[in-house]
């Protein structure tokens, strides 16, 4: 019996939906949430989720700001631009487009967004509330995983859960997430041993090591929920033959656009094996988006000291 694909694109238009009555509530009380994008050089990835980020912004009413600067700007220039942008009453959420160009130190840049208006969740001071399970700013795309686990029912109390990748952005905090949700948590990285085995034990499996197909079938526990946190693009008929089973679909797309997507997880593998899991695209990106806007909306109402409803 093939797994049940999670659709991320159903539950972000759910949680959508609520956000539309949050932002609504916020605005007959005269608040208007703002966020700023900070987009640093000419990444075509970077500009893309920044345009994603901005266009969900104006679609759900929310004032944004983008704001881009030269590939060569300097570390203070930024370090400048963030303190402008904290103090700034109209922005409640700053987010810098990572990754940033070599010459800037991308750690005190991060260090110095203000805690209160960090909504991609990456100081110290709100990695350290989600340790310690205090009110705080959770990283979009761990938040946007759990948002998937609970509104699909899986079942996370009592869990055996495995993360593969250990970054700051996904993998702790996604970890921290689900040990506060009574699950079991194994970290897994590159120098775990025998990692398909430490893979197997988990109920639930989350990918986010940034490697194409990484996770086959040997690291899947039969009727297991999978997540795949990776977006990977192929571009040479090479890797999509050895990647696909069966290459035909994948070719085609190919063929078509010049590229095609593929997860950390092999699809294949997780379709025939697991119980449930997240499809690449369409799964856990589209909820990173909206888990922003979510963070935004609740830095307006903390900052403004808004009670909702």
């Amino acid at each position: 019996m093939a797994a049940i694909i999670l659709d991320g694109n159903k539950i972000r238009d759910e949680i959508q939906s609520e956000l539309l009555q949050q932002i609504a509530d916020l605005k007959r009380q005269g608040v208007t949430p703002g966020l700023a994008a900070v987009l640093v050089g000419e990444d075509p990835a970077s500009q893309i989720y920044v345009r994603s980020k901005v266009k969900t912004c104006e679609a759900l009413g929310l004032y944004s700001e983008k704001i881009e600067r030269s590939k060569d700007s300097t570390t203070g220039e930024l370090l400048e631009l963030v303190n402008s942008l904290n103090r700034n009453d109209a922005i409640d959420g700053i987010l810098i487009q990572l990754p940033l160009p070599p010459q800037i130190d991308a750690r005190r840049v991060l260090l110095a967004v203000d805690p209160a208006k960090d909504v991609d969740g990456l100081h110290p001071v709100n990695a350290g509330n989600l340790v310690q399970g205090r009110p705080g700013f959770v990283p979009c795309t761990p938040a946007g995983i759990l948002e998937i686990l609970k509104r699909s029912k899986i079942p996370i109390k009592g869990a055996r859960a495995v993360v593969i990748g250990r970054s700051d952005m996904v993998g702790k905090p996604v970890a921290m997430l689900l040990l506060h949700e009574h699950a079991t948590v194994t970290i897994c990285h590159s120098r775990t041993r025998d990692l398909p085995a430490v893979a197997r034990e988990g109920d639930i499996l989350v990918a986010a090591m940034g490697k194409p197909a990484f996770v086959t079938a040997d690291f899947i526990k039969p009727g297991s929920t999978v997540i795949d946190v990776g977006i990977n693009r192929l571009t040479t008929e090479e890797e999509v033959r050895r990647i696909f089973h069966d290459p035909t679909g994948p070719l085609a797309t190919l063929e078509k656009r010049g590229s095609v997507l593929v997860g950390d997880v092999q699809p294949e593998d997780a379709l025939a094996i697991a119980g449930a899991f997240t499809p690449v695209p369409g799964g856990v990106g589209p909820l990173t988006i909206v888990m922003l806007m979510s963070n935004t909306i609740q830095a307006a109402r903390r900052r403004r000291a808004v009670v909702s409803g």
